[in-house]
């Protein structure tokens, strides 16, 4: 089993976790706070907010194939992810997160050890812009139809969007609400697409590229980031509660 550490990675993963947490002080500010700040409703927070989602998801299926223990480290971020719902229901149920980026990547996890002796056939390159193309043809399909972004290229029935399970792959119900929703389509093809660049890495001898580390700080951060992100919440509103006041 391979044992090197590729502080690249962790690099990578420990910046969108910095991102990640000034995203949710700003998203605690305005909406549980009442600090009003128009830019955060504009498409840039949006594709903030979406890029830093879309690189914890990416990254995870790159690192899918790296270390030991795969079934128990996928438990252990699907109940993490299980965790995190309970809690906010709990606690403040007007702000719940429901099938949230945890839960989706730990089923990814999950998911993907039955189905690695289909994806091992086909080849890394394929395999990755298969992936992608299947992204970006079911990325509408919370919003009811296939497509990406603007472009909508058939609308899927109504009645296909009923409960709690089709919720759960990216068919939400009506009535649904969460605060950090990630179904398990359209994003289980980004984390296979991050499976099959890990693949096409290995089988192009890149991977040592990835070694060398870079900024030790924010490494450090990385390779703790599940730690992190389950506390951070938590830790982001008693800051702010002590210099703010929630809106009422």
């Amino acid at each position: 089993m391979n044992k090197v550490r590729y502080s690249v990675l962790d690099g990578i993963r420990g910046f969108a976790l910095i991102h990640m947490i000034i995203y949710h002080a700003v998203w605690d500010l305005v909406y549980i706070f009442g600090f009003h700040w128009t830019w955060f409703y504009s498409e840039a927070a949006y594709i903030w907010q979406q890029g830093i989602c879309w690189t914890f998801i990416f990254l995870s299926g790159f690192c899918q194939p790296l270390g030991r223990k795969k079934l128990k480290r996928g438990l252990y971020v699907f109940g993490s992810g299980l965790l995190v719902s309970l809690v906010t229901i709990l606690t403040m149920p007007q702000n719940r997160v429901m099938f949230g980026v945890l839960t989706l990547i730990g089923s990814c996890m999950l998911l993907i050890l039955p189905m690695e002796s289909i994806l091992k056939h086909q080849r890394p390159l394929a395999g990755l812009f298969t992936s992608l193309g299947l992204f970006a043809l079911t990325k509408n399909i919370n919003q009811g139809s296939l497509g990406f972004g603007p472009w909508s290229l058939a609308l899927l029935p109504k009645n296909w969007y009923s409960n709690l399970v089709t919720t759960y792959l990216g068919l939400p119900m009506p009535g649904f609400y969460s605060t950090d929703y990630f179904s398990l389509f359209p994003w289980l093809f980004l984390f296979t697409a991050g499976y099959y660049l890990y693949h096409f890495f290995d089988q192009k001898k890149l991977l040592p590229y990835l070694e060398p580390s870079k900024i030790k700080a924010v490494e450090w951060i990385g390779r703790r980031s599940l730690s992190i992100y389950i506390i951070h919440q938590p830790v982001v509103y008693l800051v702010l509660t002590v210099f703010c006041h929630p809106a009422p």
